[in-house]
């Protein structure tokens, strides 16, 4: 318990010093952490100027095992391919979450298949929930009644979003069949057409601001 009292403290401490800087999750396993590298500056640079976030510019990189993850109230997790949690990612990761933090992830494409069992690692007495479409992440400042757009097409499956609570908290939030990250990214990636990338924009924008306030 005095761990956890200790690590609340430096987490609240850290968000008073660090509260508008993000980062993106480097984790082990092989799988690309740093895939979609216009995606993150493009969703920062929209958040600044339409919901009054002042989040520095470039998003920072922290390693699943690192202390300095208490520094970031907002993680952002992506990537294609193979993910593994260490024993020591497992205790930081958690112990972060459990303290105050947030973690979206975002499947890229192929990922699904290796974060399952790295989550239930994570959290073994917990379930990933699909949210319903009333969730208030959908419409905490731009409008999703019908929930999670679709962003870009993989396997013709509908978009979902899942999540892990404590008590009422959201925890991590997992974006699945979307790819928000594709949209984000700069026009010429991935050439979609730009109401996409719009829809794409303000649920990554609802997303943080969420994160922010609850």
């Amino acid at each position: 318990m005095r761990h956890r009292f200790i690590l609340f403290f430096t987490f609240i401490l850290s968000i008073l010093v660090n509260a508008q800087e993000i980062a993106v999750l480097q984790y082990n396993g092989g799988g690309d952490w740093y895939a979609n590298p216009t995606s993150l500056p493009n969703l920062i640079k929209y958040s600044n100027q339409n919901i009054n976030t002042k989040i520095a510019e470039k998003p920072q990189t922290v390693e699943t095992s690192s202390l300095e993850i208490f520094q970031y109230p907002f993680v952002h997790m992506t990537g294609h391919g193979n993910v593994f949690f260490t024993p020591e990612d497992v205790s930081n990761l958690r112990n972060y979450l459990l303290s105050g933090g947030f973690l979206h992830i975002d499947d890229n494409y192929g990922m699904d298949t290796f974060l399952r069992p790295e989550l239930q690692k994570l959290f073994p007495e917990k379930e990933l929930i699909e949210l319903p479409a009333s969730h208030p992440i959908f419409t905490y400042h731009f409008k999703f009644p019908k929930g999670l757009p679709k962003i870009h097409e993989h396997d013709n499956k509908p978009p979902q979003a899942f999540g892990i609570f404590e008590e009422d908290r959201l925890l991590l939030l997992y974006t699945y069949e979307t790819d928000l990250g594709n949209g984000w990214e700069n026009p010429e990636v991935h050439n979609n057409p730009e109401e996409i990338r719009q829809k794409a924009l303000q649920m990554g924008a609802n997303i943080i601001k969420f994160a922010f306030e609850n």
